[in-house]
C-alpha cells in the first residue's frame, strides 16, 4: 500500500485491548483466532487487557461489550466469530445493540480485501465497527484467516498513533465528548 506511512519522528502510544471470541464450542486451548489476533496485539506493543470465550448469545455478548466499554483499562475490543449468516451469528446484533455510532469504513475496507483474497463469498461476514463510550468496537469472522486480514490490514495501520495521514488513536480522546458537553 502506497498509501501507508510510520511516522518514525513520532512516538507508539500503546493501547488497551480486550478479545472476545464468540463461539459455542471453542474454549481457550482451540481458539486459533483469538490466539491470532491476541499474539497480534502484543506483537504491535499494544495492551491485551483481558480475553474470553462467550456463546452465541446476543444479551451475553452485548452484556460482554458494555462491561468493557466502562472498564477504563480498555480502549479496543475486538470480537471474533459470529458474523455470518446463519442463526446462532448474532455477534454483530449485539454490537449494534451498545453502538453509539457505526464506523462503517471499516466494514467497506474489509469487504475490499477480503475480496481481493476469497472473491464474492466475503459477502457472507457481515464484519463491522463502531464506538461507543470512548471505546472502539469491532467485529471480525471467526476464521484465524480473517482475523490476520483484519488485524494486519487495517487495525495494526489505525491503531497506531504514527500511522499517516491520520489514525484512530489521535481521535480517541475526542470519542467521548458528547458525554461531557453541558
Amino acid at each position: 500500500m502506497s498509501a501507508v506511512r510510520i511516522d518514525e519522528g513520532r512516538d507508539f502510544i500503546p493501547v488497551g485491548i480486550a478479545i472476545l471470541t464468540v463461539s459455542d464450542t471453542r474454549q481457550l486451548a482451540d481458539d486459533r483466532s483469538g490466539d491470532v489476533l491476541a499474539a497480534r496485539v502484543e506483537e504491535a506493543g499494544h495492551r491485551l487487557v483481558e480475553r474470553r470465550i462467550v456463546r452465541d448469545e446476543r444479551n451475553d455478548i452485548a452484556d460482554v461489550l458494555r462491561g468493557w466499554i466502562s472498564d477504563d483499562a480498555v480502549d479496543v475490543v475486538i470480537s471474533t466469530g459470529g458474523t455470518g449468516l446463519t442463526g446462532r451469528d448474532v455477534t454483530v446484533e449485539a454490537h449494534f445493540d451498545v453502538y453509539e455510532k457505526e464506523v462503517e469504513g471499516f466494514a467497506a475496507l474489509f469487504h475490499m480485501i477480503s475480496f481481493a483474497k476469497i472473491g464474492t463469498s466475503t459477502m457472507q461476514s457481515r464484519a463491522c465497527g463502531g464506538v461507543a463510550g470512548g471505546t472502539y468496537l469491532f467485529a471480525l469472522p471467526g476464521s484465524p484467516g480473517a482475523c490476520k486480514d483484519g488485524w494486519d490490514e487495517i487495525l495494526r495501520l489505525q491503531l497506531d498513533y504514527r500511522h499517516r495521514p491520520c489514525n484512530l488513536i489521535e481521535i480517541m480522546p475526542r470519542l467521548d465528548e458528547h458525554l461531557r458537553r453541558k
